[in-house]
């Protein structure tokens, strides 16, 4: 293989668990392993900031004393990988809110069209119909999703190409 030439590799489970796998026959597979989670977090960060940035959007509706919702929402997503296990991959997440006002399913919530029930502050009889912001975790990344996923890939090609590239 000549030194300008790299190797491509498609975005799979199997082709993530060998590449884990060759990572780990390296000397420093540890450090390299660490490295490629680390470049396809960094590859996904624009699109977990468009997510912050649509849901910091929705309207609020009535003051509370309790904690914000966007915001502890907005907290709680963050781009993930793992080249590892049964379903390795990278993605954004919106994680449950467990300490917010007894409202651990926010982000899910939220995102949906029919919205959410729940009892009026202060009466637990009375209950009510909320909407939230419909879809505002989907449509953060319309027409991106080839965009992250080639990103995604460029990491997952690097590290292939380094690896290759020791072996020559």
């Amino acid at each position: 293989m000549a030194a300008t030439e790299s190797l491509s590799i498609e975005l799979t489970a199997t082709n993530l668990r060998a590449v884990s796998n060759a990572l780990k026959a390296e000397e420093d597979g540890k450090e390299l392993r660490k490295e490629l989670t680390r470049n396809m977090r960094e590859a996904l960060k624009p699109g977990a900031a468009q997510a912050k940035s649509a849901i910091m959007s929705m309207a609020s509706t009535t003051p509370h004393d309790g904690p914000a919702l966007k915001t502890a929402i907005a907290r709680k997503i963050r781009p993930e990988a793992r080249i590892t296990g049964r379903f390795p991959g990278a993605k954004i997440k919106a994680a449950k809110t467990k300490t917010l006002r007894g409202f651990p399913n926010a982000p899910k919530r939220t995102n949906r069209a029919s919205g959410w029930r729940h009892p009026v502050y202060g009466n637990r009889e009375v209950w009510v119909h909320q909407t939230g912001k419909a879809k505002w975790f989907d449509r953060a990344f319309d027409g991106q999703q080839a965009h992250y996923q080639r990103q995604v890939q460029f990491a997952l090609a690097d590290m292939v190409n380094r690896i290759a590239s020791r072996s020559n």
